[in-house]
């Protein structure tokens, strides 16, 4: 678990699969290659994030939809203090 946030890679992969039936997920937690930026919470883990998502759902639906799906599955993360401060979203229906 991440010090200081309680927020894994594995926590966000795991809302994915639930909230979007993801049918593939890579979630890279980048947060180490951002120490001393902004939103950074100096552990090196938990606050910036890229996820690659494969969801059926997503067929038919523009990037811009698609990534807003991606961001209310996740936005308690997102929202929660010193929570999620970066988040680099790729997605595709297979």
């Amino acid at each position: 678990m991440a010090v200081g946030t309680g927020i894994t890679a594995e926590a966000l992969r795991a809302r994915l699969v639930e909230q979007l039936g993801a049918t593939r997920v890579e979630v890279l937690d980048e947060s180490a290659a951002h120490l001393g930026h902004a939103g950074q919470d100096g552990t090196g883990v938990g606050t910036h994030f890229r996820v690659r998502v494969a969801a059926p759902r997503f067929a038919g639906m523009s990037k811009v939809a698609c990534h807003r799906l991606v961001y209310d599955a996740l936005r308690d993360y997102i929202a929660r203090e010193r929570g999620v401060h970066a988040l680099a979203i790729e997605t595709s229906e297979t």
